[in-house]
């Protein structure tokens, strides 16, 4: 026993001396984030001090360089809260996003910006991209798609007449988790939720407690809110909620879909510079003719571009009249992408760029 003692004091003497070190490491690199902004406010205004471009890098750095025993997703997340810290002594972050607090977007911004920002839950998408053109919000979150309920035409509709740039993605495995004040299933008399989320867990619901009622609501959030004023009330929300609410995870992972995926965009007034491993998302309509369509997506095929995602949308300046949304791997920077769009802008009847940003993992 005395030999074990002293093993693990041995061990415990080792990680204590290990986190000075991390300690000593991680203040200085926060002391040359003070530096870099030391030397771009000397440039005045219009400095970038966040940068998309610069961020992704580093998580790629860092997962080619991960050799265990920590996951890369796990090292994206500590490295992610270092750049969030580090880059709040460059300048503090606003980021809006479409709330309320607890939901899935709040979750998606803390994933992507970090813990070190600044939060606005705003009640609409309208009102993410109208304090992010005010200025009074740095960046806005919003939801664009979700992999089993598509795409929310709301957001892709925004940049109809938007000036604001596409300036990043998140990805967020969608996570349902049974939330109450309670800790006990046999003590839930009544469920609220989205109605996306009751839908997205119906075959768990209908297994454990199928002759509970359940209730739609505004949000996730909302039904976390209510958990509070209603005894054996429970809802279907996310980790982030429970915390915010002070609920108990009464079930882990009740959605029938395990791959359920909704992704985001991160919107903002400037443009990002190529990081190697990009998406670009356009918005195109075409002239009222036979083919026109394939004769637009033509010179993408030509140039081994590859098209990731295409959507359309009515225009509503005349009847059957439509725009389509493209996501397309690569940068506006890069040759091929820039000549490909050269030739579609020659016969499309409108070509609008919506931003060229990192790809969600990358």
């Amino acid at each position: 026993m005395a030999s074990v003692d002293k093993q693990l004091k041995a061990l415990r003497d080792r990680i204590d001396t290990i986190d000075h070190k991390l300690l000593r490491l991680i203040n200085q690199r926060a002391r040359a984030a003070q530096k870099v902004a030391a030397v771009k406010d000397r440039q005045g205004e219009g400095v970038d001090y966040y940068r998309p471009d610069r961020e992704a890098a580093v998580r790629r750095a860092v997962c080619e360089a991960n050799d265990g025993p920590l996951s890369n997703e796990e090292v994206v997340r500590l490295f992610q809260e270092i750049m969030s810290a580090c880059r709040a002594l460059e300048t503090p972050m606003r980021i809006g996003f479409l709330g309320p607090q607890g939901t899935f977007t709040e979750a998606a911004v803390l994933r992507h910006f970090g813990h070190s920002v600044n939060t606005e839950a705003l009640d609409t998408i309208d009102a993410v991209f109208r304090d992010v053109e005010a200025g009074a919000c740095d960046f806005g979150v919003v939801p664009v798609e979700n992999s089993t309920e598509g795409v929310v035409n709301h957001t892709l509709d925004m940049f109809v007449k938007s000036g604001l740039a596409i300036c990043g993605e998140v990805e967020l495995r969608i996570h349902h988790f049974l939330l109450s004040r309670s800790d006990a299933l046999e003590r839930i008399k009544t469920i609220y939720s989205h109605q996306q989320s009751l839908a997205q867990c119906r075959k768990w619901l209908d297994a454990h407690l199928g002759a509970v009622p359940r209730h739609a609501v505004s949000s996730n959030a909302e039904g976390a809110r209510r958990c509070l004023e209603e005894t054996g009330a429970a809802a279907i929300a996310g980790k982030v909620a429970a915390q915010a609410y002070g609920l108990n995870l009464v079930a882990k992972n009740i959605e029938d879909e395990p791959n359920n995926t909704t992704r985001f965009l991160v919107i903002g007034s400037r443009r990002v510079p190529p990081s190697g491993r990009d998406k670009t998302s356009l918005m195109l309509s075409t002239k009222n003719r036979p083919g026109a369509l394939y004769r637009l997506l033509k010179p993408f095929s030509s140039r081994d571009i590859s098209l990731t995602r295409i959507e359309s949308r009515p225009s509503r300046a005349a009847v059957w009249e439509y725009f389509f949304f493209v996501d397309i791997e690569g940068h506006v920077q890069d040759e091929n992408v820039a000549k490909a769009l050269a030739e579609i802008e020659r016969d499309a009847a409108m070509l609008k760029v919506l931003g060229s940003y990192p790809r969600a993992g990358g």
